[in-house]
């Protein structure tokens, strides 16, 4: 039984019985059973025999397998194993996901199960890299809002000592496959209780002691309780990726360790019990490497010389220069945007709405600028504890000119420059439009540089090393956007940017007061996976200082 579903337990037990007690072969033979019900028999039971006996039993096996945990169901899809040897090494392994299959592959265990054997073995290792292709990805941001309830109330229990997202998403990746939540806690029982109860109306696909599976706006939510004790090493392997644990691996046997997906062992088999991800790198003699840059590129070569960066957090961010208000395309009001602000702990923010030709459904007008500026002066009298610049997000015309005036843009405290179309310029006219706003000394920072849309547009093509050397060149900013439609510059670029010797701004480029915090968030863990650090950042610096930035730019006129 792979679900783990009490209820259905009962119904498959109760079923049995009754079989054996009638006599009955298969579905085909349960029409006697509703001429004569067992007087004690539950109607819902009876209900469910009928379907089989109506529908045929296929029909109900179909859709148990479509309640599986998607892993296992891609599995039996895929030919690699039937129902009856799914259900076996089920059984036998608690095997529930793509992870535990590949380390049960990798461990020759499943090839010692009986009916399984080495030949199914090798089907399933020759499934594996297919299975994962297989998952639907979702954006960042959407996978982000569906764990953050799970977070929330299970770091809430008392009972639960961490409780982190693995994967992909905890690793900050564009796009995340099924979300997978670890809460290390000794008595699993309520924590499961309470992850059921964060959904409205669960469809549960699978639970079992220590591990629950459940449909969450149709996209999968595992969780798993490991005991605190060896915790750290349950969530280190479900991070991944893939490669930073193979090289995990092999630096661990190099220093005299076997490093397992359960655990970290001595040479002669002992557990080495790992209430932390920091106590396993420790003991092979490395730094602790972030989620977001565990990559299996040169991080384990730095976390072994003691030299991986001190990568900027959320905690370092002192304000936001890049959001919008109901002036341009804003749900909320500038003084709902300063005070969600305040409640962050911001010394400073920037309001930078939409100018006349962006896409924007509203914008800034000329004549909008001197009532907005008017605004802000009121809010700065009301709100003397935080600095609210004014600033707007100007778009780049295909000429190279700015969409304001430099009479409308020299009244601004601040102005991005942004590119918006989806196509139509060849690579060589957009890094002239980009080079001819860099130039402009009003142009403080260019934003979302790619313009990608997350998953739906790539971004542009272009020579980034080029237009990197160009903004250090007139000291202009270019962003990591934190909007999840945008995450741009991504990690790769965001890394090729700060090594350029690029100063990069991280906003959240939010549209509502209530994303402010989780797009900023998102902003901080796209750099993240570049390995940024806050040095590199203009907004984790003082308004003073960054008062001075802006000053040095303007100061080229």
């Amino acid at each position: 039984m792979i679900r783990g579903d009490a209820a259905e337990e009962a119904f498959l037990a109760r079923t049995r019985e009754l079989a054996s007690l009638r006599h009955l072969e298969s579905d085909a033979e349960l029409g006697s059973l509703f001429e004569t019900p067992p007087p004690d028999i539950d109607p819902e039971i009876l209900k469910r025999l009928r379907q089989m006996y109506e529908t045929g039993g296929w029909v109900l096996v179909e859709s148990t397998i479509a309640d599986l945990p998607a892993d296992l169901r891609w599995l039996f899809e895929s030919g690699a194993v039937t129902l009856e040897q799914l259900a076996s090494i089920h059984k036998a392994l608690g095997i529930t996901s793509n992870a535990d299959l590949a380390a049960a592959v990798g461990e020759r265990t499943l090839q010692e199960l009986p009916g399984i054997g080495v030949g199914v073995e090798a089907a399933i290792s020759a499934a594996l890299p297919a299975l994962r292709a297989l998952v639907p990805r979702i954006p960042l941001g959407r996978a982000t809002a569906l764990a953050e309830p799970f977070l929330e109330r299970l770091r809430a229990l008392s009972g639960v000592v961490w409780a982190h997202a693995a994967g992909s998403l905890r690793r900050g990746q564009d796009m995340v496959g099924d979300i997978e939540i670890v809460a290390a806690a000794d008595q699993p029982r309520d924590v499961i209780e309470e992850a059921l109860r964060v959904v409205e109306a669960p469809r549960c696909l699978h639970r079992s002691e220590r591990r629950l599976y459940l449909l969450d706006e149709r996209v999968q939510v595992g969780l798993r309780v490991p005991e605190p004790a060896n915790a750290g090493a349950t969530l280190l392997y479900l991070t991944g990726s893939v490669r930073h644990f193979d090289a995990l691996r092999a630096r661990a046997a190099a220093t005299g360790w076997l490093l397992t997906p359960g655990g970290l062992y001595t040479s002669d088999g002992t557990l080495r019990p790992a209430a932390s991800e920091d106590e396993i790198y420790a003991a092979i003699g490395l730094q602790p490497v972030p989620p977001e840059i565990r990559n299996g590129d040169d991080e384990i070569a730095a976390a072994a010389r003691g030299e991986l960066p001190a990568l900027v957090s959320v905690q370092d961010i002192r304000g936001d220069l890049h959001m919008h208000s109901t002036y341009s395309d804003g749900r909320d009001s500038i003084e709902a945007m300063v005070q969600e602000c305040r409640t962050l702990g911001y010394q400073y923010l920037a309001i930078t709405d939409h100018s006349p030709h962006s896409a924007a459904t509203r914008t800034l007008t000329v004549e909008g600028v001197g009532k907005q500026a008017e605004d802000i002066q009121q809010l700065r009298e009301r709100y003397p504890d935080i600095t609210i610049l004014h600033g707007c997000e100007v778009d780049i015309l295909p000429d190279g000119r700015l969409d304001f005036p430099d009479k409308v843009l020299e009244r601004f405290d601040l102005a991005l420059a942004s590119l918006h179309e989806g196509m139509g310029h060849s690579p060589d006219q957009l890094m002239k439009r980009y080079a001819s706003a860099m130039k402009h000394p009003l142009v403080t920072m260019i934003t979302h540089p790619t313009n990608r849309l997350v998953p739906h547009r790539p971004g542009y093509d272009l020579d980034y090393d080029r237009l990197f050397a160009m903004a250090v060149e007139t000291r202009t900013l270019v962003e990591v956007d934190g909007a999840p439609a945008h995450l741009d510059m991504d990690g790769e670029l965001a890394r090729r940017a700060v090594a350029a010797g690029l100063t990069i701004a991280i906003s959240s480029d939010s549209h509502r007061a209530t994303l402010l915090r989780r797009q900023m968030q998102l902003g901080v863990l796209t750099a993240r996976r570049g390995w940024v650090e806050p040095r590199h950042v203009v907004n984790t610096r003082s308004i003073e200082d960054v008062r001075t930035i802006l000053a040095a730019k303007r100061a080229a006129r």
